[in-house]
């Protein structure tokens, strides 16, 4: 009597225990997959909002170079338009492309230039190096509006808007904003 009640109080699991703790263990593990899935989707806008973000910067110093390189000529910190055809920067939304000779991006001058790129490093890890990857920056735009202060007639308001296409994360946008005055 004694030898068959030590072995139904045997220890162990049962094979719905194993299941059941299989199928814990699945769902914790699937849900750090996913984890890392968005952690890597995350990771690559992130690196577009910085480009983003550097590209917006570029076209606001590009308009104060243009201010201080002539500065009799507050006419031209403007906008090109059919209303103002002095105006040295484009309106609306311009894809990315490399600065024309002038050296200022989002002008008029800038047209028929090629299109704008960043230089990754190759297989061999170096910059510089003949195998460099060039990354196109054709999924960005970038707006630059400048606009005419309404109560100060020698002060302009400047808007860069930056749009583009960041993976799962679909459309976004960076805008930057500053003034610039008729006085150096």
């Amino acid at each position: 009597m004694k030898d068959q009640n030590s072995r139904t109080s045997s220890k162990g699991f049962t094979l719905l225990e194993t299941l059941v703790a299989m199928l814990v263990l699945m769902i914790g593990v699937l849900g750090l997959a996913a984890m890392l899935g968005d952690a890597m989707a995350y990771m690559q806008a992130s690196q577009n909002d910085f480009i983003a973000q550097q590209k917006a910067e570029e076209a606001a110093e590009a308009i104060f170079t243009a201010k201080y390189n002539n500065p009799n000529n507050w006419a031209a910190i403007s906008n090109n338009t059919g209303a103002n055809p002095q105006g040295f920067f484009l309106l609306g939304p311009q894809p990315l492309l490399q600065p024309s000779p002038s050296g200022l991006v989002g002008s008029v001058d800038d047209i028929g230039a090629p299109p704008e790129f960043i230089l990754l490093p190759g297989p061999d890890g170096m910059l510089g190096t003949v195998d460099d990857i060039q990354m196109p920056l054709s999924s960005f735009t970038r707006t630059i509006a400048i606009t005419n202060d309404a109560t100060n007639a020698n002060l302009r308001n400047i808007t860069v808007t930056v749009n583009y296409t960041s993976g799962k994360f679909a459309n976004r946008s960076y805008v930057l904003q500053t003034e610039i005055s008729a006085f150096n």
